[in-house]
């Protein structure tokens, strides 16, 4: 079943979930995908800093943590705001299986899909600059 109301304020309904402009835009699938991506970040970030770490690399070269801790950090954001960053910059979302996209067709839902989605890179990015500032200021 889908179904679509006005500007700014569109809803599709997909089996029973609801799309909501930069509010949500996945569902269980997609969300397992996202937190699965945190994981691995996760596990990248510390891996690599324990690797650093051993290897007594000079803190500068720390730095290079922010990479791994802000692909975490946004795979964990997605999956609990329920929304993917990289479909509000498109312009779809996805509720069904991975791999299946609607298009979002509002302009309004989509600048706020957009606005959503810069709001998870920037604070992405200020976690993955946090940790990195974390590990370069670790005492070896």
């Amino acid at each position: 079943m889908i179904s679509t109301s006005s500007a700014g304020g569109q809803m599709q309904m997909i089996g029973g979930t609801e799309y909501r402009p930069g509010v949500c835009n996945i569902g269980p699938a997609e969300i397992r995908r996202r937190r699965r991506a945190g994981h691995v970040g996760l596990a990248a970030t510390l891996g690599l800093l324990a690797l650093l770490l051993v290897v007594d690399a000079p803190p500068l070269t720390r730095l290079l943590i922010a990479l791994p801790a802000a692909i975490s950090a946004s795979g964990y954001l997605q999956a609990a705001l329920k929304f993917c960053a990289g479909f509000g910059q498109i312009g779809v979302f996805n509720f069904g299986e991975t791999g299946e996209q609607t298009a979002v067709i509002d302009e309004a839902a989509r600048a706020a899909d957009r606005r959503r989605a810069r709001q998870i890179s920037l604070t992405s990015f200020a976690i993955g600059a946090a940790v990195a500032l974390v590990a370069f200021l670790l005492p070896v």
